[in-house]
Order: C-alpha cells, then sequence, then structure tokens
C-alpha cells in the first residue's frame, strides 16, 4: 500500500497536466480567474487601506515617503491587472457560453494557457513586495508609480522594476489570448442569431477585440524599457524617450480603460432589465454605443498628455474627440434610465449594486467630461480631482458592477444560493465607504491639493480623515462578502432552475434555461 501511494500521486499530477494541456471548461475557468481576482483584490485594497491610514496625519508619521510611494504603485498595478481584468474575464467566461449557446470556448488550451500566464505575471509584478517580505537582498518594492514614467523607472537600480516589465508582457500575452479565444467564440461557436445576441455579450466581444489590438502595444512598451535597462539603449529613457513612452503607455492604458468598463456596462444593462420588470430601453442603441465606445476610445490618449509638450491644435484635437466618447457613454445611461421608468423594480442585492452603480457612473462620468477640456485638465491634472474621478469610475462603477454580475450569476457558477440579507449588507456599506471615500478626495481635488505626494497641508486632514473612514467602511463590507461567500460555499441552499422568478419576466433569460 506504501509502494502504491505514489504512483497514485504521480497519476494524479499526470491527469491532472494532460486536463490543464487541452484546458479545462468555461465554468472550471471562470472560477479559477474570479478565485485569483478576490486574492489579489483584496491584496491591492490592503495597500490601499495602508496609503489611507498613512495619510490621516499631514506628515510622514507612519513610514517614509518611499514607502508610500511604493504602496501606491503595487496598488495600482494590482488593482488594474490582478483584480479588475482577471474579474472581468471570470464573469464573461461564467454567463457568455450560455448565453450564446455555446457548449465550450473556441480554444480550451489557449483559455487555460492564457489563464496560468496571469498567475506567473502576478508573481514577477508583486516580486519587489515579496522579496522585501522575505528579505531577499536587492529586491525591494517598486516605487517609480504605476504609469512607470521615465527616466525615473529606466534608471532605478531596482531589479523588481525588470521583473514587473516581465510580468506585465505576460499579462499582455494572456489578455491577447483570451481576447482572441472569447472574439471567437462568440463568433464562432454562437447558435443564436446576431439580432439575438444580448447586450452583455457584446460588451465582452468588443472589449475583447479591444484586448487583443491593445496589449500587444503594451508588450512592446514593456519590451523597450527593458532593453533600456538591461542594454542600454535609449528607446524611452533618453532624449525624447519619455515623452515616447507617455504615448505609447497611454495608446494602450486609456483603451484599457475602457475594457475595464464595457462588460460591467453590459451586466448593468443585463441585470437591470431583469428586475425592473421590462425589456432594455433602446436596445439597438445600447449596441451601438458600444461598438462606437470600443473605437473611439483608441482616438483619445492624448488627453492625458496636455500638461506635456503639446500644441494647441493637438490639444484641441484631442479634446473634441475626448468629448466624442461621451455621447455613446450618454446613450447608455439613457437606456438604463428608460428601462427604469415605469418599471415594476424588485431590489435584490444585483439591483442594489447596479443602480448605485448607474449613481456613480453618472458622477465619475461627468467629472471625466470635465477633464477632456485642456484648461480645466490642465488645472487638475495633478490634484486628488484625478483620483477621485477615476476611482468613482473604478471602485464605484467597474466593481459594483461586477458585484452585481457575481452576485446575479453565483447560482450558475456555483449551484448555490447565497444569504440575501448579508448580500445586501455588503453592497450598502461598499456604497456608503465609496461615497464617503471618493467623494472627500474630489472635495480635496477641488481645493487643488497634488496626488501623489505623502505630506499635504493641514488644513486637508478633516477631508483626508473622512476619506480614510470610508476607506475602512469598504474594507469591512469585503469582510462581510467574504464570510457570505465562505458561508455559502459550504452549507447554501441548492440553487432552483430559476432562481430569479424570471421564467415569465419580459426580459428573457436564456443563461438559466441551460442549468
Amino acid at each position: 500500500m506504501t509502494r502504491s501511494t505514489p504512483r497514485r500521486t504521480l497519476t494524479g499530477v499526470a491527469r491532472w497536466l494532460r486536463t490543464e494541456r487541452i484546458g479545462v471548461g468555461h465554468g472550471r475557468l471562470a472560477r479559477r480567474y474570479l478565485g485569483f481576482a478576490l486574492l489579489f483584490g483584496l491584496w491591492g485594497g490592503l495597500d490601499a487601506l495602508l496609503l489611507r491610514t498613512a495619510l490621516v496625519t499631514p506628515g510622514l508619521d507612519r513610514w517614509g515617503a518611499e514607502t508610500y510611494a511604493a504602496f501606491f504603485t503595487t496598488h495600482g498595478l494590482t488593482m488594474l491587472f490582478l483584480f479588475a481584468l482577471p474579474a472581468i474575464w471570470g464573469v464573461a467566461y461564467a454567463a457568455v457560453p450560455s448565453l450564446i449557446g455555446a457548449d465550450r470556448t473556441a480554444f480550451p488550451a489557449l483559455a487555460t494557457a492564457a489563464f496560468w500566464s496571469q498567475v506567473l505575471a502576478a508573481l514577477a509584478i508583486r516580486a519587489g513586495t515579496i522579496g522585501g517580505v522575505l528579505g531577499v537582498g536587492g529586491l525591494e518594492p517598486v516605487a517609480v508609480g504605476w504609469t512607470l514614467y521615465t527616466p525615473l523607472s529606466a534608471l532605478s537600480a531596482n531589479p523588481a522594476i525588470d521583473a514587473l516589465l516581465v510580468g506585465l508582457l505576460l499579462v499582455a500575452v494572456g489578455t491577447a489570448l483570451t481576447g482572441v479565444d472569447l472574439v471567437v467564440t462568440i463568433v464562432r461557436r454562437r447558435r443564436v442569431p446576431w439580432r439575438d445576441v444580448d447586450t452583455f455579450t457584446w460588451t465582452v466581444l468588443t472589449a475583447a477585440a479591444m484586448a487583443a489590438v491593445a496589449f500587444p502595444v503594451l508588450a512592446l512598451a514593456a519590451s523597450l524599457l527593458l532593453a533600456d535597462r538591461a542594454l542600454g539603449t535609449g528607446f524611452v529613457a533618453a532624449g525624447g524617450g519619455p515623452q515616447r513612452w507617455q504615448h505609447l503607455f497611454w495608446f494602450f492604458a486609456h483603451p484599457l480603460v475602457y475594457i475595464l468598463v464595457l462588460p460591467p456596462m453590459g451586466i448593468v444593462s443585463h441585470v437591470l432589465p431583469r428586475f425592473a420588470g421590462r425589456r432594455l430601453f433602446g436596445r439597438h442603441s445600447a449596441v451601438y454605443s458600444t461598438v462606437a465606445i470600443g473605437v473611439i476610445s483608441f482616438v483619445v490618449w492624448g488627453h492625458h498628455l496636455f500638461v506635456a509638450s503639446t500644441g494647441p491644435s493637438t490639444r484641441m484635437a484631442f479634446m473634441v474627440l475626448t468629448l466624442a466618447v461621451a455621447v455613446p457613454s450618454s446613450a447608455k445611461l439613457c437606456s438604463w434610465l428608460g428601462t427604469l421608468w415605469g418599471g415594476s423594480i424588485r431590489y435584490p442585492a444585483p439591483m442594489l449594486a447596479v443602480v448605485a452603480a448607474v449613481g456613480f457612473f453618472v458622477v465619475g462620468g461627468v467629472t471625466g467630461v470635465f477633464l477632456a477640456v485642456s484648461p480645466i485638465n490642465v488645472q487638475y491634472n495633478g490634484t486628488y480631482y484625478v483620483v477621485a474621478h477615476f476611482h468613482l469610475l473604478l471602485a464605484g462603477f467597474v466593481a459594483l458592477a461586477l458585484v452585481a454580475g457575481v452576485y446575479y450569476w453565483f447560482p450558475l457558477l456555483t449551484g448555490r444560493q447565497y444569504d440575501p440579507d448579508l448580500a445586501r449588507l455588503h453592497v450598502r456599506l461598499t456604497i456608503v465607504g465609496i461615497a464617503v471615500a471618493f467623494g472627500s478626495l474630489l472635495l480635496v481635488g477641488l481645493a487643488g491639493q497634488p496626488r501623489r505626494v505623502a505630506t499635504y497641508a493641514s488644513a486637508y486632514a478633516p477631508l483626508h480623515q473622512l476619506a480614510t473612514v470610508g476607506a475602512y467602511v469598504i474594507a469591512v463590507g469585503q469582510l462581510v462578502f467574504l464570510a457570505n461567500l465562505a458561508r455559502s460555499l459550504r452549507r447554501g441552499d441548492p440553487a432552483p432552475d430559476d432562481p430569479w422568478d424570471l421564467a415569465d419576466a419580459p426580459a428573457h433569460a436564456r443563461e438559466w434555461n441551460r442549468r
């Protein structure tokens, strides 16, 4: 018996390796992505809590400016690349195949390999933090900002920056492959006609196509910076290189924002009608606006360079283009409000999260429109106004829409139900925390306080303390979510075939027909 145990272990490992080689099913892949996103969302959220704790007082009372910059850097990179993106792909793999009638994705092996590339990327991106905790000599947390602006990122001697760049290369490759898999799955494996494809699937299709185009640019930028650091070249470190880096980075990063925003828009368009008791108002305009956002998002990166050496005519062109992207976004808002008007509305946890997400979308979107105007951008670009705008969209809209999607499709993913009271408590705490935290920072930004610095004038202390209270309220909300998740996975009641009572609702519920 003792001799057969290693053989059984080896057989199990070989079976697992074979499964990974041929690819896993989309349901398992969705659970992996969502679990991965949850882990790194908690890690990135801890970075944010430590940042906010440091900012309770105006001076450097807890740690130095370099440590603050390290938390600032890792928080941004983690939340964008290791939380938001994997969470979006997880929700997409959970729902899209069922919505289009596909039994599997187009390239399961490719999708599985793409996921594992994200795991390796996570280790590389957080190598500095891991090295600092373990005491690895010379390996320290990266403290150059999440945008990796040169020449600082090129001249720093910290080898963790090289590991970070390798991690970004892996993210770029894995995300581009994921985009290809989802595009081909929707185009070639759907069993429903195009006219019946739901709005969430349209947003995933557009975002996946954008990822396949945008992330190779990230790979190019990371490769050039890596070459400058390792080989002494001058692609982005010398001469006009720093501005070249900004163009490359933002040509990728601004479409990234819409890659992160479009699928949550699709979640809102999918979930909201089901609990409003109506079909989605202006469905065709919702689809057309999705495609329009995907196209226009590639030509607006220049507004990030208004404070750089851009001429008046260039600023004017990018200002007009940036304002133009607000038009299809406004069409989506009209679609959501039109659906709510006169509806028979129910408020389970997914609907609470969706309605709050729409509210934060309005505030985050309006503050973004002001930043599109060149004179206002120059005035507020370096202040907390940008921090508040960005987080009202990313935390207020994207994260809450993802929460709504996870709650709505939880029975589809797990076959179980969760505690609805705990779910509503989680959503309410998160809403209050986001409003308090980033509403306070919006006021700080309007007052002109610079961002990305560890100290500030004492007059801003009350608002910073209020923002920190909001951050801790958000954290308490996530603890409620974790408790509900653990309880539901262990002892949750089996989910019925129609968990949301949508069989006779005006909005179709195709995904539940395949359970």
